[in-house]
Parts: C-alpha cells; sequence; structure tokens
C-alpha cells in the first residue's frame, strides 16, 4: 500500500509520469503500453500548446460531434484517422510486402461489408449513369500462377463524385459496387462507368477541421478493391486514373506508382474506355507458436 507521504504528486512536469505508475507496464500486454504512450502524447501536445479551458472544451466538442456523426452508413473516426494519414500509416507498417506484389492502400469510410455477388460480365451501375468503363481483372501469385475462386469486392464514386451510400434516395441501393469470384484462371470482368474525383466530405465534424486548416480534401479519380483467396494475405487497394491531375493530392495518401493505370479507350468502341489490372498476392505466414 502507497501512503500519501510516498505518492508523487501530480504537477505539469510529472503528469506522464505519474500517470504511468499507476499502469501494470512490466506484463506482456501491450495494452497499458499503449494507454500509457497516448496520454504521454496528450499530455506534450497539452504541454506545448498550452490551451486554454475554453480551447480544451472545443477539443472535447469536436471528438464528441465525430462520434455523433458515426453510424451504419458512414464512419466519421475512420474519415479523420484517413484524412491524418493515421490509417495509411498502419497499412504501411502491418502490409510490407515483395516489391512485385500489389500494395495496400485504406477502405476510406464508404466500404461496404454487404457488397452483392455479381456474376462475372455483370453491370455494376445500376442507374447506367456516366462513360462506360470495361473491367478485366486477373489475381495471381508472387510466381504468376493463377488464383482459382478469389473473391473480388468492388466500390467506387459514380460520374459526379459520390457513392451510393452517400446518396440513398438518389443512386440505387449497391450502385457500383459489387463481388466477384474468379474463374479457373483467376480472371473476372464487368462493366461499370468511369469514376470522378471529389472532395472528402466537408458536411461533417473531420472535414471541416482540415479544411479549415488548409489541408487538401481533394482525391482522384479510383477504383477501390478488396481481394481475398485462402492461403494468402488479403489486399485493399485503390485503381487510380492516370490521367487525373491532381494525383499528387490524394487526401487520403493512398496513391503510389504500381497503382497508377491508363483507363484507355475501348478497342474497337469509340464511346467505352478499358481498365486491365493484375493483383499479385503473397502467402500468409505461418503462425508461430
Amino acid at each position: 500500500m502507497v501512503s500519501g507521504r510516498n505518492m508523487s504528486p501530480f504537477t505539469e512536469t510529472t503528469a506522464s509520469a505519474v500517470f504511468a505508475s499507476r499502469l501494470p507496464l512490466s506484463t506482456q500486454d501491450r495494452l497499458p503500453l499503449l494507454v500509457a504512450a497516448v496520454a504521454k502524447s496528450a499530455h506534450d501536445l497539452i504541454r506545448d500548446f498550452r490551451p486554454t479551458r475554453a480551447e480544451w472544451a472545443k477539443a472535447i466538442e469536436f471528438l464528441t460531434e465525430v462520434g455523433h456523426a458515426a453510424d451504419e452508413r458512414r464512419q466519421e473516426w475512420v474519415l479523420l484517422a484517413d484524412l491524418i494519414g493515421a490509417s495509411a500509416l498502419v497499412e504501411e507498417i502491418n502490409s510490407r510486402r515483395p516489391k512485385t506484389a500489389t500494395p495496400n492502400t485504406i477502405r476510406g469510410p464508404f466500404f461496404r461489408t454487404d457488397a452483392p455477388q455479381r456474376a462475372i460480365g455483370s453491370e455494376i451501375s445500376l442507374d447506367r449513369i456516366g462513360d462506360p468503363l470495361c473491367v478485366s481483372l486477373r489475381v495471381v501469385d508472387l510466381d504468376g500462377q493463377p488464383i482459382p475462386s478469389a473473391i473480388i469486392i468492388t466500390w467506387q464514386a459514380n460520374s459526379q463524385g459520390f457513392y451510393e451510400n452517400q446518396q440513398p434516395d438518389l443512386q440505387p441501393e449497391h450502385n457500383l459496387r459489387g463481388k466477384f469470384c474468379t474463374d479457373g484462371d483467376g480472371r473476372i470482368n464487368y462493366r461499370t462507368i468511369m469514376p470522378r474525383g471529389y472532395l472528402v466530405p466537408r458536411d461533417g465534424p473531420a472535414g471541416r477541421l482540415l479544411a479549415e486548416a488548409g489541408c487538401s480534401l481533394f482525391r482522384p479519380a479510383h477504383i477501390q478493391f478488396v481481394v481475398s483467396a485462402e492461403g494468402f494475405e488479403t489486399i485493399t487497394t485503390h485503381i487510380y486514373d492516370k490521367d487525373d491531375p491532381k494525383l499528387h493530392l490524394d487526401a487520403l495518401f493512398g496513391v503510389k506508382p504500381e497503382l497508377i493505370r491508363d483507363f484507355r479507350p475501348k478497342s474497337g468502341d469509340c464511346k467505352s474506355k478499358q481498365l486491365d489490372f493484375t493483383f499479385v498476392m503473397v502467402r500468409k505466414k505461418p503462425e508461430t507458436l
């Protein structure tokens, strides 16, 4: 039992150490270490910027508003983490792969787990508003061997730069979304429309804060994918249109040279464009005891 005489006083200088002393930092559990590190970062920030009580209350109000803005259709906490680069950094740390493998990016706030199953060759643009795009994809391993029965989930913004779950009253349910299963040669194809770049929504607290701070909120035109197969690491990634002039301003830090492609005119079709891409998967590492 610690007596009051032996307790360290909580001061501006000792705040982090006093808080950490209450945690079981000697255990193998990393949670106490993480909590102590988060608290120290918060203490350092407070010491550096020395907010007034009113400014601190405003920060708490912002975090509260972020929580209120998160629901089953929109995850404002994910958006905030994305906009400050935290999500991208977590991916960089946790998905190191050989250079020939397809790199990971982030899912972003508009992913849905209930994308409908689509047949190979089908149309995912349910309202067919926009310039036609034909997508041909293949999934292979590091040796170039096809991966049959891989699952590819895709989603994208429409020709005005909006996702279907941003406009539930204007777009059909599950518009521009689909789940496909690759054939014996690891291939699928489907029809869609050309995506358009867009500004990250500023109608919520995360977007407003970053806009007021002068940060770019632009996302260049892209299509997003999650690719999974038994025995392989799941790929979460984007494919970007090389003709988008704002590739260097991506608000979610997802643009990588390997993910930029030419959405070229389709051979023999003056109206449609074509996107071809091969996903290269890495086998999962054996679990260690």
